[in-house]
């Protein structure tokens, strides 16, 4: 039974796939098939496998549909069948990525360089010494470009791995905070700051990209 806090959306979608709908289920994997399979590549080593881990998060979330009760939206639910089927499949493989705890691949917690900012001796201590670069006067052309976003993409994939599946959710595929520590089995403080060090790290890398276009 879905719960009636889940939205009208979700509950027609659910009772479709339930009745045998075709329609409803091409509906659903073209909507959450290409994000699923870029969050089964977080804990496998191909993408060959990353499809074989979607294959079987579809079969997973079709025998437990009628066991869906809506507590969390239907993407949360078909993401979090997706992370712990790759998770299994990621141990096999010796990559198991410890997102329950918090930024073990940054234990100083350093998101900025250090050298951007005024040493301790100075009057200006702990301010911007060479602060973020604006990029409001940047062409929109320019930031929208197919050599820009690949820029991104790049410093997206560099990231290590709970910051990069923390950015992805939140800022490719919209997902809500929530959503986030849910699927991950997050914290609200952990997925913010796993957050906010993705997102400097990624704003760096755009910087310099932009800079050096200046140049």
């Amino acid at each position: 039974m879905l719960g009636t806090n889940q939205p009208r959306g979700d509950r027609e979608l659910v009772a479709a796939l339930l009745a045998g709908d075709e329609t409803a289920f091409v509906t659903v994997v073209d909507t959450y098939g290409p994000a699923m399979l870029r969050l089964a590549r977080m804990y496998v080593r191909t993408r060959a496998v990353a499809e074989e881990v979607v294959q079987e998060a579809w079969l997973g979330v079709l025998n437990g549909l009628k066991r869906f009760e809506g507590r969390s939206s239907l993407r949360t639910w078909i993401f979090r069948i997706v992370t712990n089927v790759a998770k299994t499949r990621g141990e096999r493989e010796g990559r198991s990525v410890p997102f329950s705890s918090l930024g073990d691949d940054e234990p100083d917690g350093k998101a900025v360089d250090p050298d951007r900012f005024f040493p301790p001796d100075h009057e200006s201590a702990g301010a911007w010494q060479f602060p973020p670069r604006s990029i409001g006067d940047v062409p929109e052309d320019r930031l929208l470009s197919q050599e820009t976003l690949a820029v991104i993409d790049k410093a997206i994939e560099e990231l290590p791995p709970a910051q990069r599946a923390v950015i992805t959710m939140r800022d490719t595929q919209g997902l809500s905070s929530d959503e986030v520590c849910n699927v991950l089995d997050l914290t609200e403080t952990n997925q913010r700051v796993l957050l906010h060090r993705a997102r400097s790290k990624v704003r760096l890398a755009l910087e310099r990209y932009l800079e050096e276009g200046q140049a």
